[in-house]
């Protein structure tokens, strides 16, 4: 499931936006600061941010610079909610990188459209680039994994899995996030089988000393880090 963080002080504002979401079926949190809003994407970035420009401390848009320029969070996709609306401040924003800008007062229907357009823009899955972490690599293009130059064999859910969350180091899903992405969300499958699926995925892993990269967070889900390089294997 799409988790959004809404950055908004004001309370009608964020009580819009937030009912707009989770009418779509996204999972939404709140901040109201820039520096609540970057402890959070520090513990578990979104997928998205909705970020107000005018906030109390540090505004938005320093916000979205500082983003920007950290290696963990340079590609998160970005919309700034604004009650600006000057041509000038338009480009100042998009210049820092924002994919998209919305102007106070807006239509959830626009709204929708523009966190669909941003989200499908820039999800990671669907780029035929490469993804490392250390020496493993996972190709989209041909469907392949290696480590170190040897083949990692895979069946295709343990591919789309792996996929999925090497495309988004560091963030915590739950069973049910992760049977939405991996079986699709009409499919009827007890989350149990997730964990069977990991244990599949890790054992792979374990081949090559890289199993402890797939965390288990307790009474949550699970997290890849690409960090943790020990061999240490943990269990579902």
């Amino acid at each position: 499931m799409t988790t959004i963080l809404i950055v908004e002080d004001e309370p009608a504002i964020v009580e819009l936006l937030r009912v707009t979401l989770e009418a779509e079926r996204y999972t939404v949190h709140e901040a109201g600061s820039a520096e609540t809003a970057r402890q959070m994407i520090e513990e578990a970035p979104p997928d998205l941010l909705l970020l107000d420009w005018m906030l109390p401390g540090q505004s938005g848009l320093a916000l979205a610079k500082c983003l920007r320029q950290q290696a963990r969070t340079k590609t998160l996709p970005i919309i700034m909610v604004t009650a600006r609306a000057e041509e000038a401040d338009k480009v100042a924003g998009l210049e820092t990188w924002v994919d998209d800008y919305i102007t106070k007062p807006f239509s959830p229907r626009e709204l929708k459209a523009r966190v669909k357009a941003v989200l499908r823009r820039r999800a990671p899955e669907d780029s035929d680039a490469p993804l490392q972490a250390g020496l493993l690599v996972l190709d989209p293009a041909s469907h392949r994994v290696h480590c170190d130059g040897k083949p990692l064999t895979l069946g295709p859910l343990e591919f789309r899995l792996l996929h999925f969350l090497m495309a988004r180091p560091d963030r915590v899903f739950t069973r049910t996030q992760l049977l939405d992405t991996v079986w699709g969300d009409e499919a009827d499958i007890e989350e149990r089988t997730v964990d069977v699926l990991v244990r599949r995925l890790r054992q792979a892993l374990e081949a090559h000393r890289l199993d402890a990269m797939l965390e288990t967070v307790r009474g949550t889900g699970y997290r890849w880090n690409p960090e943790k390089r020990d061999g240490v294997t943990a269990t579902p």
